[in-house]
C-alpha cells in the first residue's frame, strides 16, 4: 500500500457506524492495486450527528466519492446536490459520486442484491418474495426486485420510525411496476408465517445478526421455515447469523451478504473509476 499511495492518489471513503468489520476497504484497495489504479479507500466511523460536517469535509477536500451504509443511507440525500433516479425513488443513497464539487447520490445495493441471488442459483422472477425490513437496503432491495420482475414482495417491519418509510415503497412499487407489494406489522407472526409459506425466498434487510444484534433473530419460531424455502440475509459478518444458522438447520438453502456486498461494491468501483472491478480476482480474497 505505501509504495502505491502518491502526491496524485485520489480519495474513496466509506462512511458509516458501526464500521471496523467492513469488509470494503479491503475489496476496493485490492481492485485499485490489481488495476494500478491510483486510488485509496478508507473507513471513517460516522453517524448522522457527524453527517453533514463529514459531507461538507469530503466535498471541500474534492475527494471522488464514497460509500454510506447504516445509519446514514436514508439521511445523507439532504447534503447532496443530485440523487439518480434509482436512489429518488428508493429514498436511500449508498454510494455518492463527486463530480468536480458535484455530489450525486445512487443506490446499488438493490442491484448487487439482485445478481448475488442469481448467482447463487435462486430465481425469484415472476414469484413471491418476503423482505424483512424498511430501511436503505431493504427498500433498495424491494424496489429493485419489483423492476425486476418479482410477481410479488410481502415487506415486514415493526411499527417504528421506518414504517411511513415502507407505506411510501408499496405504493411506489403498486403504481410504478407490475409487482404487487403490501406491507405487514412484523410483529404478527400469524401473517408473517402464511407470507413466507408462499414465498420462494425470505430476506433479512436489517441489521439484526450484525453487531451489537449478533444474538437476535426477527424469525420467532424455526418452523416457519420450511427445506425448499431459501433464505438470504444482507448481514456478512458473521458470515452465519442466527437467522441464517436457523435456516439451515431446518434444510433450507442459505445465502450471507457477501454476494451483495461484493455485486453493490462492483457497480460503485465503475461508477467512481470508469474501470470494472475484477470481480473473479476479489471473490477469490473475500470467499475464502
Amino acid at each position: 500500500m505505501a509504495e502505491r499511495i502518491t502526491g496524485k492518489t485520489k480519495l474513496i471513503g466509506l462512511i458509516a457506524t458501526p464500521i471496523s468489520h467492513s469488509l470494503s476497504p479491503t475489496m476496493h484497495n485490492e481492485a485499485f492495486a490489481k488495476l494500478g489504479l491510483d486510488y485509496v479507500y478508507l473507513a471513517f466511523d460516522c453517524g448522522n450527528e457527524q453527517l453533514e460536517d463529514v459531507v461538507k469535509g469530503f466535498r471541500a477536500l474534492n475527494i471522488r466519492g464514497f460509500n454510506v451504509s447504516m445509519p446514514n443511507k436514508t439521511v445523507i440525500h439532504k447534503y447532496l446536490d443530485k440523487l439518480s433516479p434509482a436512489a429518488e425513488l428508493a429514498g436511500a443513497v449508498n454510494t455518492v459520486v463527486n463530480d468536480n464539487g458535484v455530489l450525486t447520490g445512487h443506490i446499488t445495493d438493490g442491484t448487487g442484491y439482485m445478481q448475488s441471488i442469481k448467482e447463487e442459483g435462486v430465481d425469484v422472477i415472476g414469484k413471491k418474495m418476503t423482505i424483512i425490513g424498511a430501511g436503505g437496503a431493504a427498500t433498495a432491495i424491494s424496489i429493485q426486485a419489483a423492476l425486476d420482475g418479482v410477481k410479488e414482495i410481502s415487506i415486514f417491519n415493526r411499527k417504528d420510525e421506518f414504517y411511513k418509510r415502507a407505506e411510501k415503497t408499496v405504493k411506489d412499487i403498486n403504481e410504478k411496476t407490475q409487482c404487487k407489494a403490501q406491507l405487514f406489522d412484523l410483529d404478527d407472526t400469524d401473517r408473517l408465517r402464511a407470507e413466507i409459506a408462499e414465498s420462494v425466498i425470505l430476506t433479512d434487510a436489517t441489521s439484526v445478526g450484525m453487531k451489537p444484534l449478533e444474538n437476535f433473530c426477527n424469525i420467532p419460531d424455526p418452523s416457519m421455515l420450511r427445506p425448499d424455502l431459501v433464505v438470504s440475509d444482507v448481514v456478512y459478518i458473521p458470515k452465519k447469523t442466527k437467522l441464517l444458522e436457523m435456516a439451515e438447520k431446518q434444510g433450507c438453502k442459505i445465502i450471507n451478504g457477501l454476494g451483495m456486498m461484493l455485486w453493490q461494491g462492483a457497480k460503485a468501483f465503475e461508477l467512481w473509476t470508469g474501470h470494472e472491478m475484477p470481480v473473479d480476482y476479489i471473490k477469490e480474497i473475500l470467499f475464502k
